[in-house]
């Protein structure tokens, strides 16, 4: 088993254009970027980054399909059996006959669930649901600074690269135990 002592470095920026530069120079050296923390999204950042497409937009998908049949579903049972009634003279049992009319009604609660859903799933998979600790090491970067974070066992290397990379100010912190056997990291 071995074990590296690791210290977490910040790297705070004052502008989205420098943060990008800064990532982009990073990620050319070889060096992993464990998390990025802006005020807003950055275009081009998770390319910079070197993330994956995210799988939202299929969950969307899914959740919408969710809708709609929850509102045909819906609209049948209604219209054919709970509440049958002739309206404008159309016929009761047949809801293809009066699907038509039904369209704004799917459309509606395809948009709610897919929103919704995608909304909960966001927050659930990001932990920022209620009660969550907030995870944000620095509370500049709610309003107006950027923040890399790189975990590392050669704490001056990195100190050198942020300031290379025109980083406003650079924080050491946490003296962390990390064994490579079994990625578990806990404070010494």
């Amino acid at each position: 088993m071995s074990i590296t002592n690791t210290k977490i470095v910040y790297g705070l920026y004052g502008d989205d254009d420098d943060l990008l530069k800064a990532v982009k120079s990073i990620r050319k050296q070889g060096i992993t970027i464990d998390e990025v923390y802006t005020p807003f999204p950055v275009h081009g950042l998770d390319k910079a980054l070197g993330l994956k497409k995210t799988r939202i937009s299929d969950l969307a998908f899914f959740y919408g399909a969710f809708g709609t049949t929850l509102a045909s579903l819906m609209t049948w049972f209604i219209m054919n059996h709970d509440w049958a009634q002739d309206i404008g003279g159309k016929p009761s049992f047949s809801w293809g006959q009066n699907m038509p009319a039904f369209v704004p009604i799917m459309f509606e609660l395809t948009v709610f669930c897919a929103a919704h859903f995608m909304s909960l799933t966001y927050l659930v998979r990001n932990k920022m649901y209620p009660g969550a600790k907030a995870k944000n090491p620095d509370p500049r970067t709610t309003d107006d600074k950027f923040l890399i974070e790189i975990a590392t066992s050669d704490v001056e290397k990195i100190k050198n690269v942020f300031v290379e990379t025109g980083a406003e100010e650079v924080t050491v912190k946490g003296d962390f135990v990390q064994s490579n056997d079994n990625n578990l990291v806990q404070e010494a």
